[in-house]
């Protein structure tokens, strides 16, 4: 099952991609780009914060690569390989979190758990592109403007929420354990 793992489902490719997170998270530092808002005004984004994308399209690229029959015929559950591998991958983010920002991890574990509830329904593709769906979705709909102060987040909107935000790790945790049940 190793062999799979490593062949068939490629999960070797998630490290090095949580390793380019890291780098373009350090090169791009503070820069930002103009995103326009439903409530009104313009305000910019970190482009840091799009990089959670590249970890679930690089799960889901893994998720996505088997071979049906080896499957059905493996002693050991390819699914229990694979939330191993998914929960690994979150524990890796945490690491190069430390690094780039806990928002980062937070946003990676909160982007892989919507992923793996919308495969389930769904595929691999659809599931990435609901993570970039979420991201651009909170960020143009999930801001509020006040007079003379800059925007905030709206309560629903998770992936604004600051690192420290105790109500966002714990909504992200139940989000993630809830998609890892639902993919057993």
């Amino acid at each position: 099952m190793n062999r799979y793992a490593l062949t068939v489902r490629r999960w070797w490719a998630v490290p090095p991609t949580l390793a380019v997170i890291v780098v373009v998270c350090w090169a791009v530092g503070t820069s930002e780009v103009p995103i326009p808002s439903l409530v009104g005004g313009m305000d910019g984004a970190r482009l840091e914060y799009f990089t959670p994308i590249l970890a679930v399209v690089a799960v889901m690229y893994c998720m996505e690569r088997r071979l049906q029959e080896a499957e059905r015929t493996a002693v050991v559950p390819i699914r229990r390989l694979d939330n191993g591998a998914v929960v690994l991958t979150v524990g890796l983010a945490h690491a190069a979190g430390v690094l780039v920002g806990m928002d980062v991890a937070r946003n990676i574990t909160l982007l892989l758990a919507v992923a793996l509830l919308v495969r389930r329904v769904a595929n691999e593709a659809a599931a990435a592109a609901s993570g970039m769906a979420l991201l651009i979705g909170t960020l143009i709909a999930g801001r509020t403007y006040q007079p003379g102060s800059s925007a905030t987040h709206t309560w629903w909107a998770l992936p604004l929420y600051p690192a420290g935000s105790t109500t966002a790790w714990l909504i992200t945790v139940a989000v993630f354990a809830l998609a890892l049940l639902a993919s057993t």
